[in-house]
C-alpha cells in the first residue's frame, strides 16, 4: 500500500541534506573522493593534500611534470568533478 508522502530514500536523504544545509558540504567531500577516478590513480599517487574551499579546489601534488599537466587540463578536470559531483562545487584549481 502506498502513500501520498512516501519517498524514495534517495529523496529522503536529499531532502535530509537540504534541511540540515549539509548539501554543499556532501557535494564538495563527493568531490575530492572522486579525485582518483578523473586524474587517475598515477596522479592521485602523486597528490599530496587536497581540499575546497569557497570553490576552489587546492591541491598539492609532489611533480612539477605531473602539475604542468594538470594545469593545462584544468578545465577540464574541472568540468568532469562537477559532473560527478551533481553539481557546480569547484571554479577554480589552485596548485600548491
Amino acid at each position: 500500500m502506498s502513500r501520498d508522502n512516501d519517498k524514495t530514500l534517495k529523496e529522503a536523504m536529499a531532502q535530509m541534506l537540504k534541511v540540515y544545509k549539509l548539501k554543499n558540504k556532501f557535494d564538495e567531500t563527493f568531490a575530492v573522493e572522486s579525485w582518483e577516478a578523473v586524474v587517475g590513480k598515477a596522479v592521485a599517487n602523486r597528490t599530496k593534500e587536497i581540499f575546497i574551499r569557497e570553490k576552489k579546489l587546492f591541491v598539492r601534488i609532489e611533480s612539477s611534470v605531473v602539475k604542468n599537466e594538470l594545469t593545462i587540463m584544468r578545465a577540464q578536470i574541472i568540468s568532469n568533478l562537477n559532473a560527478k559531483a551533481g553539481a557546480e562545487v569547484v571554479q577554480e584549481i589552485v596548485f600548491l
